[in-house]
């Protein structure tokens, strides 16, 4: 437990840093509505370490804290990679429905963040992606969950919400799942290109400008 507590640290600062963004931005916020999307997945992750369910703590702990650092870099600094500037553009847009924002920011953080964090606790741990698959495949199932449970809470009443509404069919083409399954391989390939600078930045940019696409297409306003 010793060994346990000296890696606790960081995730609880990354905790503490998300509330505080929660009590500052204004509720219908794009970014606040992700954010509290967040902070209730990392302040889970941080239950179950406490709990000892994670078999190896300090590369959950890593990953979680390398994964949450590329999200706050935007939230708190404004360094927005491609992925998440259409979240950026349309955060106070009227015409996006809070359960847009969510996925948005899912989708930026799944598809791109998430593929660059891996390989960042590969670094930092001196380790390979398959050394992380349990910890990746564990926070994965519990973003899917939370994910069902985001579309449960910020999904229109089905009296209001019509099979004809736009947001059923813009909520039908893009899945957490799959979004999982695309940043594994990702990750494990800019990891394979590691020697090869100029090939793993190129990769790396048209994900960010992929997942930016998709991000864009989550956003469209809709009619209220």
């Amino acid at each position: 437990m010793a060994q346990l507590a000296q890696f606790t640290t960081p995730v609880d600062a990354v905790v503490s840093r998300m509330r505080t963004l929660d009590a500052t931005l204004p509720e219908r916020d794009g970014i606040a509505v992700f954010n509290r999307v967040y902070l209730t997945v990392t302040e889970e992750v941080d239950r179950r370490l406490d709990a000892g369910e994670f078999p190896d703590p300090e590369a959950a702990i890593t990953l979680d804290v390398r994964f949450a650092e590329r999200y706050l870099a935007v939230a708190e600094e404004g360094r927005p990679p491609a992925c998440w500037r259409p979240l950026l553009q349309f955060r106070r847009h009227p015409g996006v429905r809070p359960l847009q924002f969510a996925l948005a920011g899912i989708n930026a953080h799944i598809g791109h963040d998430l593929a660059l964090a891996v390989v960042d606790t590969c670094r930092t741990l001196g380790c390979e992606p398959a050394d992380l698959e349990d910890e990746f495949d564990r926070v994965g199932d519990l973003l899917v969950s939370l994910e069902e449970r985001v579309r449960e809470d910020l999904m229109p009443g089905p009296d209001l919400l019509q099979i004809a509404d736009p947001l059923t069919h813009l909520l039908g083409s893009w899945s957490l799942e799959r979004a999982r399954d695309a940043t594994w391989s990702a990750a494990r390939a800019l990891w394979a290109l590691r020697g090869l600078p100029d090939l793993a930045e190129e990769f790396g940019d048209r994900l960010d400008a992929a997942v930016g696409f998709a991000g864009r297409m989550l956003l469209t306003p809709l009619p209220g």
